[in-house]
């Protein structure tokens, strides 16, 4: 049994019990159609709205349920990656696009963006990745020029999850000459100049939605900018601890279900006239796996009380990510090799499971920058030992 899970409370579970209930009734079985289409459809996401699943932690007036407490997201999270699809990136909608229109927009603008947002009428998505720029997000070179009565708006985005069923998009872009001064942009797909590219074809992930886009002379408002027009690096800095937390979870999650389908068919699996669980090195495998999924989890639940206070660090939050992410592809991956060459046919659970897994050590920051952040806060950076 995992390790019993003390930041829970039972409003929590019964929360788990309702989600779980409807995802096995209502999307279970929608799954193998999002992968093969390459999308979720938009009606499931106005079907979590419809349920108050998304954005949460929006409040009554925009038509949530001013719920801020990640546990909530946390479980749904976990059971939807449990009885849908990791692909159903319903959390960066709420989690990693969200808490920029929560934190920064006005009033008057969470007016106009949230009910839509709120409803899953408007899906939501990000846009910071560039074809020359990753992690670096200062290097950036889409440009937002201050034409007066409004921002003119050039450059090309790709690598955008929601980018093809997506609404509305939060957009970095230079606003500057200096390399930090960045602004924050709401764009929505029906402006003027903006346009879709490729529907990107991935080694995992074919439920989620990945595209490119570009803004050809678009005509921002000036009242979609995001608070101060070269304060947006900040801003992104501020909103990382809480996403690399939903990655985490995300990732603990998925691994977790690698490790339940594994442990199912190590225990049916028989070789030699016995279950293959029953052969020394199976079972030393799925006990190591067992141990570091359970540390790795009570040290995530802990992180999301600190991530509920507002406490939680930069270099906790990479180190967070950097551990779940390496996990779920440890577990994926020993998951596969004890299915032995079933586990490599497609229509298997952890044939999928290892292909999406491998991006979560990439996405929202790679493995190698959070060691670099992790590294840096012990004193270790160039100029520390200069």
């Amino acid at each position: 049994m995992p390790f019993p899970r003390m930041h829970l409370e039972p409003e929590h579970e019964l929360f788990r019990t309702s989600v779980r209930r409807y995802l096995q009734a209502e999307m279970a079985d929608k799954v193998d159609r999002w992968r093969d289409q390459g999308h979720v459809d938009r009606a499931d996401f106005a079907a979590f709205g419809a349920q108050g699943w998304l954005c949460l932690w929006a409040e009554e007036e925009y038509g949530g349920p001013g719920i801020r407490d990640i546990r909530y997201d946390q479980v749904l999270q976990e059971e939807t990656i449990r009885w849908t699809d990791i692909g159903f990136f319903h959390n960066a909608h709420s989690m990693l696009v969200g808490p920029y229109l929560d934190r920064f927009a006005t009033p008057e603008q969470k007016a106009r963006f949230l009910p839509g947002a709120v409803s899953g009428e408007t899906v939501m998505a990000i846009a910071m990745t560039e074809p020359d720029t990753g992690s670096d997000l200062a290097a950036i070179r889409t440009r937002a020029e201050d034409m007066g009565d409004h921002w003119l708006l050039n450059g090309a985005k790709t690598y955008i999850s929601n980018g093809i069923i997506g609404d509305l998009f939060v957009v970095a872009a230079k606003t500057g000459a200096g390399r930090g001064q960045i602004g924050l942009f709401v764009v929505t797909a029906d402006m003027a100049g903006f346009s879709r590219g490729r529907h990107l074809k991935k080694l995992g992930l074919p439920a989620q939605d990945t595209a490119e886009i570009r803004f050809d002379n678009v005509k921002v408002p000036k009242e979609n900018l995001l608070g101060d027009p070269g304060a947006g690096f900040a801003y992104m800095t501020e909103c990382l601890a809480v996403e690399r937390t939903m990655s985490a979870i995300s990732s603990l999650a998925h691994a977790q279900a690698a490790f339940d389908v594994t442990l199912d068919w190590v225990k049916e699996r028989r070789a030699f006239g016995r279950p293959i669980g029953a052969f020394q090195n199976t079972r030393f495998v799925m006990a190591e796996l067992r141990a570091k999924l359970d540390m790795a989890q009570a040290w995530l639940d802990q992180c999301v009380v600190l991530a509920n206070d507002d406490r939680l660090t930069a270099e906790d939050a990479a180190a967070l990510k950097l551990v779940c992410s390496e996990l779920q592809g440890e577990v994926a991956d020993q998951g596969l090799q004890l299915h032995g060459g079933a586990g490599y046919m497609d229509e298997m659970p952890i044939a999928r499971m290892f292909r999406d897994a491998r991006i979560a050590r990439i996405y929202a920051g790679t493995s190698e920058i959070m060691k670099e952040i992790i590294g840096r806060a012990l004193g270790l950076g160039e100029k520390d030992l200069r």
